[in-house]
């Protein structure tokens, strides 16, 4: 398996959903993460639905980011900030649970989104961002393949989080960004038990 994985991190083969369905816990997402272990390391594979790839060749999004292909965006923000994560914490031999996967790409797709939005509103801050994330996002059941409710939690818990990220990008006080992206850096690093007691004390 992990030869596979590493051949299809090579080639356009990791675009077809018939292909990634072959892998052990694959689902029928059009976003996906595929992790293979071996005595030699990790190999991973991100998929994304090609359907996806073409919206968003189409509608820019660094163009215009809107309801049109915010969804899409969202999508694909999720795929690289799961492949990142596993892959910055591989480098330092750090373990990687689901709920801290979840918890930090749900923060990555707000933050992602909340900066391209102000940086297209010439410094308006998209209110809007957090309750088309947090409050109006359903779960898929057959996505979430039973995990509906480690999904809830991670997303309850980013929402607490990224009202402070709201807070901080759409209060204007000076230097509130700077402390902000400290805080975020911070955050990235920790693990799942730090993550989650700072939102609880914090958030």
């Amino acid at each position: 398996m992990l030869e596979d994985v590493e051949f299809c991190l090579r080639g356009s083969i990791a675009r077809d959903p018939q292909y990634i369905m072959r892998f052990h816990g694959a689902r029928n997402t059009e976003e996906q993460l595929i992790v293979a272990q071996d005595d030699e390391g990790i190999a991973l594979a991100l998929y994304i639905d090609p359907a996806v790839l073409e919206r968003l060749s189409r509608h820019d999004p660094f163009a215009a980011l809107t309801g049109d292909n915010l969804a899409d965006y969202l999508t694909v923000a999720e795929g690289v900030s799961h492949f990142v994560y596993v892959t910055w914490n591989a480098g330092f031999d750090k373990p990687v649970t689901l709920l801290e996967l979840e918890l930090q790409a749900e923060v990555d797709k707000y933050v992602l989104g909340a900066w391209l939005l102000r940086a297209q509103g010439r410094g308006r801050f998209p209110r809007e961002l957090h309750r088309a994330l947090f409050e109006r996002a359903r779960i898929d059941p057959t996505a979430a393949a039973g995990r509906a409710r480690l999904y809830h939690v991670a997303s309850s818990y980013a929402g607490r989080f990224c009202r402070r990220v709201a807070a901080s990008l759409g209060g204007g006080r000076r230097g509130a960004t700077r402390e902000l992206l400290a805080e975020l850096r911070r955050f990235y690093r920790w693990g799942n038990a730090r993550k989650l007691r700072h939102i609880e004390r914090f958030a």
